[in-house]
């Protein structure tokens, strides 16, 4: 994902004819492409897709729910990231097991009939640590993402191995995978000096190099580019290291800049700000037009407003206007970046996150679907699913009053063949007036200016419109319709058309003449009259739908937008040769869809004999409505349940399903029995440090030179993740009165440092990745005594690589410099560090190498579950500590949740204050040994933490442990810790397993 859109005018567009490729890898002809878009199996498919990371859910059981949600949207497929830091975090060691595997996300993916776009890298950006590189590159020699053989050497195991895993997932070995991206967003040099340089930087035989070791390891279908900036990088056709099909990235309110202000729509670039259909076919004429990462969410940063003012800064307006922005430019790939975010569990993500990855994306992080983008997006994505006129159309340059009575107003009109579209929104996009306007179309009678009836169309605020001309509906031509189409379908004895609205909006639509005016309608608030040769109707959108029955067997629905929301087309399992893929056959195809009215989810649907079989989500009483069906059942069941159905009323039955929520009791959490063991013995002098890592390297590979005697970075000594501790030996002289010290951890880091047990003071944090203080010693030291320096550091992770040669994740982390003032030579400090146990010869591989940090308990493996804590002292979080240092903390629970119901909990916790001030502490959540969360109390904003299920036992017991690190002299507490319900949901989700990790063995930390 881009970093950031900058501010800058496009540059002069690159003449370099292109050389065309084909339409074929050369590999293989199942998934093949030309200038509109791509094939599958010889069927037209745009590639609709949202962006989700297996890694970002370690519970493998819970994929299936979130393609299930992701197919409900009328999507046909998802894009998903592959960390190498993750699978290799020792050196030559490429662990894909456990929750890192990806044939469990692979196959839920084949069940729900979602495509899927590889993206392995080995570089991805993606708000993880290092930009998705083991921290251990830092110490390569040679530039990072180039072809110097140092990087390329790192690179390769990892390449060949995830290669070969994709391979064997391709659509071609009968797996979900069409479409591969080598890299990601290798655009954007660092040190450019004019816009015409920004990509002079880039390694052409680096890029040809991956794209070939992937082929090597068996991938055979297209590879696909993702140009951070629209300059036609690795094109089709431009030279060494091109790609298949040509992809850009845009992110209209960029993205890292916060979500404050969320109203505030003057932030960011307009995309036609940089680039538009004409780009397209200067860069990749050959190819279809591919947007690999399209704004779905915003992230928020340490000190953040919170991801709910991210929800509201993308959201459904957002999506309404913006998603369509992109549609008038005829896009047949596009990927919105997120569609479902998850969690940086584990210490996976980079310093400028906290641990929700939620970024306002339309599916939550606890997985619920409720806010209202989601709805949105299911509305765009039905309506291209049945439109695939779309993907073969001409989009032209958006006009100002010359389709419309106003300039306030721009059309962008798509023409076909015969069918055309016209995206309408207002001129102003940030606008939030109502226009009222009249629209002229070009349609198969001649142009005709609607509403023909009288009154205007409207646009209220930050809405976009897509109406149609001679739009097919089966055997029937929609001459026009200024309502948008939510979606059709065919049937044996009658076709289904749904058509929105917005509240109090007036729309108008015409047939051909010889349907004649409805024989009969459900609602009055239309008017219908015979023009020429066309029937028109106009209506007024309503709360209550109104449905309009014409010859021919046309069913026509006249809906609110609102009301729409909760309708759902279920393609019914068939014997096509895309099985429960999306394909146009499907689409086309009589009776092989069922169209639902049954609100919040609705999964999938089978026929068997006379009875309609439904698999779906409630989270109330829920009226279930058969709007259309191939058959009209006599019997209905939902979630294998029997629904008591109403006799057949034009065809449609419906009957009730009664949410009945259990009784859940979660434990609270201050009445469990909690035990405490101290967790920082190492600020005593009297502390064995002997097995720790000595820092006595003289040199290092880092870009930055160090300024200590020895290098005192971490990646240098194999520490990647979570924090970091110090011990620094010397004899003092007597004339010691202070440290002067400058530590680097990320934004949102802190410090504490003793000298022996006296706590000499923090670092507190904030958007800062480092920082310099000097501490004053507390009293004279004695000439001759050995003293021991104890710096603990919180790694915020290793930043990102994202301009292609500038090695900012080589950025260290650890001290940067340090004197002890009063001594005349730093090298008197002899000093030794940790990091998680064994660094990057990590103990727990089921939990992989970030989980784990430098604390005491947690090098011990305390905080997983079969710790010896009977042994400890009883204490409560609310207890706390008394004083400066760090304490471990636990207890168990157990949690009984009935079956059939989705019950996402999470971990919450008050901000502390004191006196009206927040406390300065952090604190580390496990969750059955996975580190789940990471708190700053005094920079915030997230306080509630997603425990999914599969990590958190829903049916069993759990071992919650926590890291109470404080950092005030008057000692710290946490407050109002709980479990908490985010909602209970009647579901026919898949229960998901318990994941397994190891449990805990003695360590022989001391």
């Amino acid at each position: 994902m881009s970093l950031i859109h900058m501010a800058f005018s496009r540059p002069p567009l690159l003449q370099t004819p292109l050389t065309i490729r084909g339409n074929s890898t050369g590999l293989q002809d199942i998934v093949t492409w030309d200038e509109y878009s791509i094939f599958v199996r010889g069927e037209r498919i745009m590639f609709l897709s949202g962006e989700v990371h297996p890694f970002r859910l370690p519970s493998p059981g819970l994929w299936l729910d979130v393609f299930q949600k992701v197919r409900a949207l009328g999507f046909t497929g998802v894009s998903f990231y592959v960390m190498w830091g993750l699978l290799e975090g020792e050196p030559g060691q490429v662990r894909a097991d456990g929750v890192f595997a990806l044939e469990g996300f692979f196959n839920a993916a084949s069940q729900a009939g979602i495509y899927l776009l590889a993206r392995p890298g080995p570089y991805i950006n993606a708000e993880v640590s290092g930009g998705g590189f083991p921290g251990w590159v830092a110490r390569t020699q040679g530039v990072i993402r180039s072809s110097a053989p140092g990087f390329e050497n790192a690179a390769k195991e990892y390449i060949s191995t995830i290669g070969s895993i994709i391979s064997k997932a391709q659509i071609t070995n009968g797996g979900p995978v069409i479409l591969v991206q080598p890299e990601n967003e290798y655009s954007f040099c660092g040190n450019y000096t004019s816009i015409i340089d920004i990509s002079a930087c880039l390694d052409r035989d680096y890029m040809a190099w991956v794209e070939t070791e992937l082929r090597n390891a068996g991938i055979v279908v297209p590879f696909l580019s993702n140009d951070a900036i629209p300059l036609g990088n690795f094109a089709p056709g431009s030279g060494t290291g091109a790609v298949d099909i040509y992809g850009l990235d845009d992110y209209p309110f960029q993205w890292g800049n916060g979500c404050s202000n969320p109203s505030n729509w003057s932030r960011g670039i307009f995309p036609l700000s940089l680039f538009n259909y004409t780009t397209h076919l200067l860069y990749s004429a050959a190819t279809p037009f591919a947007v690999t990462e399209y704004q779905g969410g915003a992230p928020d940063p340490w000190g953040g407003v919170g991801l709910e003012q991210c929800a509201a800064l993308v959201n459904n307006e957002f999506a309404r206007v913006f998603n369509k922005v992109i549609y008038g430019m005829r896009v047949a790939i596009l990927n919105l970046y997120m569609i479902f975010g998850g969690t940086n569990w584990g210490n996976l993500g980079h310093p400028d996150g906290y641990t929700s990855y939620d970024v306002g994306a339309a599916i939550m992080e606890n997985r619920q679907i409720i806010r209202e983008k989601y709805s949105e997006l299911k509305l765009q994505g039905n309506f291209l699913r049945v439109s695939p006129s779309y993907l073969t159309t001409t989009p032209d340059n958006g006009s100002f009053g010359v389709y419309t009575n106003t300039s306030e107003v721009v059309v962008t009109p798509l023409n076909g063949a015969i069918t055309k579209y016209y995206v309408v929104r207002q001129a102003d996009y940030t606008s939030l007036e109502s226009i009222r306007y009249s629209m002229t179309l070009k349609t198969s009678v001649g142009n005709l200016t609607i509403p023909q009836l009288g009154g205007a169309l409207s646009l209220n605020g930050r809405d976009s419109k897509i109406a149609v001309s001679d739009y097919p509906i089966g055997m029937v031509n929609l001459v026009y319709s200024s309502a948008e189409l939510f979606s059709w379908k065919r049937y044996s004895t009658r076709t289904v058309l749904l058509l929105y609205g917005g509240a109090g909006e007036t729309h108008e639509f015409a047939l051909p003449g010889e349907l004649g005016c409805p024989t009969a309608s459900e609602g009055e608030s239309f008017e219908c009259k015979l023009i020429n040769e066309l029937v028109v109707v106009q209506w007024n959108v309503e709360e209550s739908r109104q449905v309009l029955y014409f010859s021919a067997g046309l069913e026509v629905y006249l809906l609110w937008r609102n009301e729409a929301y909760n309708y759902w087309v279920l393609d019914l399992p068939g014997a096509h040769l895309t099985g429960v893929y999306p394909s146009i056959h499907g689409t086309h195809s009589t009776d092989s869809s069922v169209i639902v009215k049954g609100g919040y989810l609705m999964r999938a649907a089978s026929i068997a004999d006379d009875s309609l079989y439904l698999v779906g989500d409630v989270n109330a009483t829920t009226e279930i409505e058969i709007i259309a069906a191939p058959i009209t059942p006599k019997r209905l069941f939902f979630n294998a349940d029997e629904v008591d159905i109403t006799e057949p009323i034009n065809n449609r039955v419906n009957g009730t399903t009664f949410y009945a929520p259990p009784n859940i009791e979660l434990p609270d959490l201050s009445l469990l029995d909690w035990r405490y063991v101290d967790s920082l013995p190492e600020i005593t002098t009297a502390y064995d440090d002997s097995n720790w890592t000595a820092c006595t390297l003289t040199s290092t590979n880092n870009t930055r030179n160090f300024t200590t005697p020895t290098s005192l970075y971490a990646s240098d000594y194999g520490y990647h993740s979570g924090s970091l501790l110090y011990r620094g030996h010397f004899t003092a002289t007597g004339q010691e009165s202070a440290l002067f010290l400058g530590t680097q951890g990320g934004t949102g880091f802190g410090h504490s440092v003793w000298l022996d047990s006296t706590f000499l003071g923090p670092w507190l944090g904030n958007s800062s990745s480092s920082y310099n203080q000097t501490l004053e010693f507390p009293s004279k030291l004695q000439d001759g005594e050995h003293h021991v320096l104890a710096i603990l550091i919180d790694h915020m992770g290793l930043h990102e690589n994202f301009e292609a040669e500038a090695q900012l994740m080589r950025e260290p982390r650890g001290i940067l410099y340090y004197n002890i003032v009063g001594q005349s030579d730093s090298s008197d400090v002899s000093w030794k560090m940790t990091g998680n146990l064994g660094g990057e010869h990590y103990i727990d591989h089921s939990r992989g190498p970030l989980n784990e940090g430098a604390m005491w308990a947690e090098r011990n493996g305390y905080h997983l579950p079969g710790a010896p804590t009977e042994v400890w002292k009883k204490r409560t979080p609310s207890q706390g500590l008394t004083s400066p240092g760090v304490g471990f903390f636990s207890t168990t629970f157990t949690l009984e949740i009935p079956p059939g119901y989705d019950v996402p909990i999470s971990l919450s916790i008050g901000n502390t204050t004191r006196d009206g001030v927040a406390q300065n502490f952090r604190v580390q959540f496990f969750i059955n040994g996975w580190q789940f969360g990471k708190y700053v109390n005094n920079l915030g904003p997230q306080n509630r933490f997603v425990l999914p299920e599969g990590i958190l036992n829903h049916n069993g017991s759990n071992y919650l442990a926590l890291t109470l690190w404080c950092q005030d002299a008057s000692g710290a507490i946490i407050t109002d810790l709980s479990l908490e319900v985010d909602a209970v949901i009647q579901s026919g989700y898949s229960k998901p397993s318990l994941v397994e990790g190891v449990a805990y063995s003695p360590r022989g930390v001391i």
